[in-house]
């Protein structure tokens, strides 16, 4: 547990200290890429990159979006309509088209008033964060995780508390631990799914014991389901907010994955609370006046989500995830040929997997950062270490990737792994 005091001047500095010290995703995939860079300045490397570090599909010809997501955009961008300023929450028409499509999965109605827009999935998570942030708050995050919350939390001074993911139970959380953490200054339960970093999909069954387990310690939940719809396994992708009735949800997303456009930046927080909980007067008044701080996605592309929502085909879904599928196969497959990296748990879903690294099979690389870089500089291949997402010893793996360069990636992780394998071991 990682206690962050009281919000007096000692505590304002250990926050800045961990704003300033949390490791970002992006930050060391730059530094990853800055040693390829300079190996190849200094004529040591010419192989080409291949990046699996990043999840961001469109790196990859077999990753690309629909037709009907260009034409929508092309047309409301050449439409002169929407040049200007959108109403800070939203464009009207977007937000009820995505309560709508959200709606699909629900047993219950959503309204365009419990849907707000925001600038992708990061922002959504920052406006969470900051809503429930007050002194002496703390919000329960999953380890391994996405590190943007921890961020989050260290700019508004909340304290972030860790329970475990379970890779023996499919990175299942830890719900013993998650009653272990609470108390009555927990403000939220984070829960990723389909998970990223760990490819996991939780089942009915799991998300309901997480929802009674959060109203047992009397806390909402924040469901991040920026993969959902990107289940490809024996589980079936079921949102959070089937389970609104028993626990308020915020519920997280964009276009970003499922559409693969990330650099859209068109996400969405939801206030999946059929029970109203975040329906009293002063929450609405706190949520709206919190978005007239921010800027949201581009007018022109709020306004083509409703024709990009009613108007792509199931074909091209089932095209994704029967790639998904795909290069995960490959990936599993590939990595059973590396002695000194071990999948606990086949991904069923979202874009990446973590895969354990056994040190002790490797005789010049001291932990997971270490083995990160050297790959890098000697093979040109980037994948994430685990300390980067909390699980030191650990890799992610983004498999949303093109077969062939999946292959070439993993065979020369292969190659290095058996370059610095312990000598007794190379025979192998």
């Amino acid at each position: 547990m990682e206690n962050g005091g009281n919000g007096n001047g000692v505590a304002a500095v250990n926050y800045e200290s961990k704003a300033t010290s949390t490791i970002t995703i992006k930050g060391i995939l730059s530094l990853l890429m800055q040693s390829i860079d300079d190996e190849k300045n200094d004529g040591e490397n010419n192989k080409r990159v291949i990046s699996l570090g990043m999840g961001d599909p469109t790196l990859y010809s077999c990753f690309h979006t629909t037709n009907v997501s260009e034409e929508a955009v092309a047309d409301t961008l050449l439409s002169h309509k929407f040049h200007g300023y959108a109403p800070t929450a939203g464009l009207p028409q977007t937000r009820q088209e995505i309560a709508e499509y959200l709606s699909r999965d629900l047993p219950y109605q959503l309204s365009s008033d419990d849907v707000f827009i925001t600038c992708g999935c990061t922002q959504a998570i920052d406006v969470s964060v900051a809503m429930l942030a007050r002194p002496d708050a703390n919000i329960l995050l999953p380890r391994p995780g996405f590190p943007i919350y921890e961020l989050c939390a260290a700019f508004r001074q909340v304290e972030v508390r860790h329970y475990d993911l379970l890779p023996e139970k499919g990175w299942e959380v830890d719900l013993d631990a998650v009653e272990a953490l609470a108390d009555q200054n927990t403000v939220a339960l984070v829960i990723i799914n389909p998970g990223n970093p760990c490819g996991n999909v939780y089942t009915y069954d799991h998300l309901e014991k997480i929802a009674q387990t959060a109203k047992r310690i009397g806390t909402i939940v924040i469901a991040d389901e920026v993969y959902g719809h990107l289940a490809f396994g024996t589980n079936p992708f079921v949102p959070m907010g089937v389970f609104g009735f028993t626990v308020p949800v915020i519920t997280l997303g964009s276009l970003s994955k499922r559409w693969i456009v990330p650099g859209w930046r068109l996400g969405w927080f939801v206030t999946t609370d059929p029970s109203a909980t975040f329906k009293k007067p002063k929450v609405v008044e706190r949520i709206k006046k919190y978005f007239d701080l921010l800027g949201g996605p581009a007018t022109f592309i709020q306004a083509a989500v409703p024709h990009i929502i009613n108007q792509t085909e199931e074909s091209f879904f089932k095209k994704t995830i029967d790639n998904l599928r795909l290069t995960s196969d490959i990936c599993c497959k590939e990595i059973e040929e590396i002695p000194c990296i071990f999948c606990p748990h086949k991904p069923e879903g979202s874009m990446a997997m973590m895969v354990k690294l056994n040190i002790s099979l490797l005789e010049d690389i001291s932990n997971d950062i270490d083995f990160c870089f050297k790959l890098a500089k000697e093979e040109s291949v980037i994948i994430l270490p685990g300390t980067a997402v909390g699980l030191k010893d650990w890799l992610r793996i983004t498999f949303a990737a093109d077969p062939s360069a999946l292959v070439e990636g993993l065979k020369r992780i292969k190659a290095f792994c058996q370059r610095h394998a312990r000598k007794c071991l190379k025979q192998y």
